[in-house]
């Protein structure tokens, strides 16, 4: 089969690769009807998550038509299409049963390794290095997927590919985030980063209840999905100083809620905080936490700030500044299970846009490395690669 593989830094190939095979009786196999590029596979191709090997596929946003299960498996027959969260999940262990699905205890076939680095071992990811188990992704046209008697949910009749593609990871994702900040209504909701799980982030909010979302960004095509998602006031963080209109439009107060969704490889800034993150780059290029430390500086005492952007190591934070302003953190890879219900039905009915923010797709895998730089670079107005290659 045909698949999308990383092989180094900004080495992303579409190589032919072994079919995959049932493994355990409640594997089932998919032929991928649609697939996506996430900005954390960037985060992959741009060499910053250890325990990648070449080869491996990659993608973690996919789904697709059911064309073989384990013997015995019940939950789906051939034919049936189904959406598959990104993290794996046993269903059984302590973190399972208290619906801490992006933490499973079992799913990780190297959890020796992610808690080596974290204390801790994470859920089995799809295409998301060893650390996460070493499970080839859905950016081809075949994935096998394990435990599938768990999380992956069957698309309801009538829903196409594009309407419930995004309940895989981002719009889970921008809702958990959102979710974090505990919105009961009138609040002022600050979201760093308009792509696609700011996109998903400020609907969320806006459904909560919050009374003012500022997003915090500068490429026109992302600025207009975030006025189009219900952004209230814009802050174009290479023109203004980003804290100080944050004062401006909450006379002073600060926002309720600050939600990161940028994560490690954040880039830019005003002023002082520019010229560092630009140093930053130059002299390492690893995790640049601007985002996370304009946001602990722009919320108000007592506030929360919600990270669902991915970091995958160290980076220094104002400690003093949570510390002394009584802030709460929130963060955590999304468990994508808890949502994927409540989520389909906001779907459908309408309360949600699921495709608005898709500006390039493509049948064939094997424009996916030319994609790859044309997601990564903001080119040509891309916000969200689809493919749809069976």
């Amino acid at each position: 089969m045909k698949a999308l593989c990383w092989h180094g830094k900004n080495d992303i190939r579409c190589d032919t690769v072994p079919d995959p095979q049932i493994e355990d009786g409640r594997d089932v196999i998919i032929k991928v009807t649609s697939c996506a590029i996430c900005g954390s596979d960037l985060h992959l191709m741009d060499g910053l998550m250890p325990a990648m090997e070449s080869g491996d596929v990659l993608g973690h946003e996919f789904m697709g038509e059911v064309v073989e299960v384990g013997a015995g498996f019940t939950k789906f027959r051939k034919g049936d299409r189904i959406v598959v969260p990104f993290n794996i999940n046993c269903g059984e262990c302590r973190q399972c049963k208290l619906g801490n699905w992006s933490v499973c205890e079992r799913s990780n076939r190297n959890a020796e390794m992610a808690a080596a680095q974290f204390g801790y071992t994470t859920a089995g990811l799809f295409g998301y290095s060893h650390m996460t188990g070493g499970y080839w992704g859905g950016q081809a046209e075949y994935v096998r997927v394990p435990m599938a008697d768990v999380a992956p949910m069957k698309v309801p009749d009538g829903m196409d590919d594009e309407s419930v593609l995004f309940l895989t990871d981002i719009l889970p994702t921008g809702w958990q985030g959102a979710e974090h900040c505990e919105i009961q209504g009138g609040e002022t909701i600050a979201v760093w980063g308009a792509g696609p799980v700011g996109f998903f982030a400020i609907q969320a909010a806006k459904l909560m209840g919050a009374e003012r979302i500022i997003a915090i960004e500068t490429v026109p095509e992302r600025i207009a999905l975030a006025r189009k998602a219900g952004a209230t006031d814009i802050i174009d963080f290479a023109k203004e100083d980003v804290f100080e209109r944050i004062k401006e439009i909450t006379n002073g107060q600060g926002a309720d809620g600050v939600i990161d969704c940028v994560g490690m490889e954040a880039s830019g800034g005003h002023g002082l905080s520019g010229l560092v993150t630009t140093l930053q780059e130059k002299l390492t290029s690893t995790e640049r936490p601007i985002v996370l430390a304009e946001a602990i500086k722009a919320v108000r005492p007592c506030g929360i700030v919600s990270v669902p952007g991915v970091y995958g190591g160290p980076v220094p934070i104002n400690m003093g500044s949570i510390v002394q302003k009584g802030l709460t953190m929130k963060s955590g890879q999304t468990h994508v299970k808890r949502y994927l219900e409540p989520l389909t039905k906001l779907i459908q009915t309408g309360k949600i846009d699921t495709t608005s923010l898709i500006t390039h797709r493509s049948t064939n895998l094997a424009d996916g490395p030319d994609l790859y730089k044309t997601f990564k670079e903001k080119a040509d107005g891309c916000v969200k690669v689809v493919f749809h290659p069976n």
